[in-house]
């Protein structure tokens, strides 16, 4: 698929929903999401406000649009944002569609696993300053009474409307309460001296939502 039949995918998607803003490499929104959390390893307690402008922008579609090819679109939700040394991290719950994965040669596409539930989307963002932040990596791990439902990498993510960011597909077997742990590890890149004592080592984020799918 071409990168103009996409954008062309995704706009026919947010325009079935009423709204103006979309993503490349993964756009929509998700429903049914409410979210409790728990403090872990001195993060800063999390909330369920949303984590920048551009995901807020997406929050008030309606999910009663129509489908476009297969894919319905669904409301945004966050399920939960913590901070760790002026980085702010947010989860959110978005419509799931395909994107591409590029390894320099390359370029694969990833289609939704059948009955996915949402694309799961992780920003990393400077607290002073905004920026998205790049070269970390982001682990997502899903379970339900102690059994692990997901367990996958979040492929780091270019997106025009979203910006980067990371993020992959997640399908749940129905509705529920789970637990959302997100492993972020250090960007690994020079830095300038502003940032030269902070994210060097591992740490992780747990929170627990429910996840109720929409008809």
């Amino acid at each position: 698929m071409t990168r103009v039949s996409s954008r062309a995918r995704c706009a026919r998607l947010i325009a079935a929903a009423g709204v103006m803003s979309l993503a490349v490499a993964a756009c929509g929104s998700s429903a049914g999401l409410s979210s409790s959390s728990s403090q872990s390893n001195g993060m800063a307690a999390m909330h369920t406000s949303t984590g920048s402008s551009m995901g807020s922008s997406m929050s008030g579609m309606s999910g009663k649009g129509m489908s476009v090819d297969g894919i319905k679109p669904i409301p945004t939700q966050t399920l939960a944002t913590a901070s760790w040394q002026d980085m702010k991290i947010s989860a959110r719950a978005m419509t799931a569609v395909p994107f591409v994965i590029f390894d320099g040669t390359e370029a694969r596409m990833v289609k939704p696993p059948k009955h996915v539930s949402f694309h799961l989307m992780v920003m990393l963002n400077d607290a002073r300053s905004d920026v998205p932040i790049p070269y970390a990596s982001v682990w997502a791990t899903i379970s339900k009474g102690g059994k692990v439902i997901y367990d996958e990498r979040q492929w780091p993510m270019l997106s025009e409307y979203m910006g980067p960011h990371y993020g992959n597909n997640v399908a749940l077997p129905g509705a529920g309460t789970y637990s959302l742990s997100l492993l972020i590890s250090p960007p690994v890149a020079a830095r300038h001296l502003e940032y030269q004592d902070v994210w060097l080592k591992p740490h992780r984020v747990n929170v627990s939502f429910h996840w109720q799918p929409t008809a």
